[in-house]
């Protein structure tokens, strides 16, 4: 499996939109290697044109190892939907649930998820996606056994895990450290069932 890297660079804040759930992985900006979002982002295209298929990008990893800048770069490169699962994951112990999700909803028919109002810790509306429209899912419970066949491109992220913590918390604070362990139990979970790492195309240390 081929492994890529992009240097380290500080975290940004998160947003509003990611208080109070697991917000999306910290920006590192420049230091995202153009050159790796556009190989990434060729090799996708090129086998989904090879297979006639819908143009599916999976993007995981746990806590604080950059999905979402990596995400959002290859969305903006193909013109793609992307779906950050953090919207999906229905509370905090949602992650086994949106990984499914992925599958039924994101990559079925209709295309689309139930969003989740992490203020009233209930289910929102239901976002409708084309179901030919390219897309770029973000998220740990992306890469799954059932996931894997309906993807143009896999990618697995790795980063150190007191990096990937300090990361984590620097962005998110208290809301997420009190949390830390009950979604790492999940990611480890999670990863222990499905073997992401070895179901990715590609490897990526951030």
């Amino acid at each position: 499996m081929p492994e890529r890297s992009w240097p380290d660079a500080p975290a940004g804040g998160a947003g509003p939109d990611a208080a109070p759930g697991p917000a999306h992985d910290p920006t590192p900006g420049s230091a995202l290697d153009p050159a790796l979002v556009g190989g990434l982002a060729a090799a996708a295209a090129g086998a989904a044109a090879a297979t006639g298929r819908r143009l599916v990008v999976l993007v995981d990893g746990r806590s604080g190892t950059g999905k979402t800048t990596l995400g959002d770069a290859l969305a903006a490169r193909l013109g793609a939907v992307v779906v950050h699962l953090d919207d999906v994951y229905p509370g905090w112990d949602g992650l086994r649930a949106a990984s499914d999700a992925v599958v039924s909803d994101l990559l079925g028919t209709p295309s689309g998820y139930r969003r989740w109002d992490w203020e009233r810790s209930e289910p929102a509306g239901w976002v409708e996606i084309e179901p030919d429209a390219p897309l770029v899912v973000e998220g740990c419970g992306a890469l799954s056994r059932a996931s894997a066949p309906l993807a143009a491109l896999r990618v697995w992220l790795e980063a150190d895990d007191e990096v990937r913590r300090d990361r984590a918390i620097g962005r998110d604070g208290e809301v997420f450290a009190r949390e830390w362990e009950r979604w790492a139990a999940q990611e480890r979970a999670f990863i222990a069932a499905e073997a992401p790492a070895e179901l990715a195309d590609v490897l990526v240390r951030t």
